[in-house]
């Protein structure tokens, strides 16, 4: 059974940083593509970031390009999010994902303008 555990979120003012961190059980990153995502109040879940396991390549939403940077420790089984410059538009649920169906239960990041 694989479990993601997201951590790290929290209330930030705008212009600073967050790292989250999503811990996996049951399903090795090493093998694994990671992808965080996010839902905002009445929108829907938007892909943010992605890591490929054969590759390494990262991919990125337009919107968080050059100030989110996506990473994996295989060590720890755990994949990162770390968010510089962060803007109130960037509040929301940050998701955890392993393709296609495994999710973490969400971790809440608040920014204050």
């Amino acid at each position: 059974q694989v479990q993601l555990v997201e951590s790290g979120g929290g209330l930030v003012q705008a212009g600073g940083s967050l790292r989250l961190s999503c811990a996996a059980s049951g399903r090795s990153f090493r093998w694994s593509d990671g992808n965080w995502y996010r839902q905002a109040p009445g929108k829907e879940r938007e892909f943010v970031a992605g890591i490929r396991w054969l590759s390494g390549s990262t991919l990125y939403a337009d919107s968080v390009k050059g100030r989110f940077n996506i990473s994996k420790d295989n060590a720890k089984n755990t994949l990162y999010l770390q968010m510089n410059s962060l803007k109130p538009e960037d509040a929301a649920i940050y998701y955890c994902n392993v393709p296609v169906d495994y999710w973490g239960q969400g971790t809440q990041v608040t920014v204050s303008s």
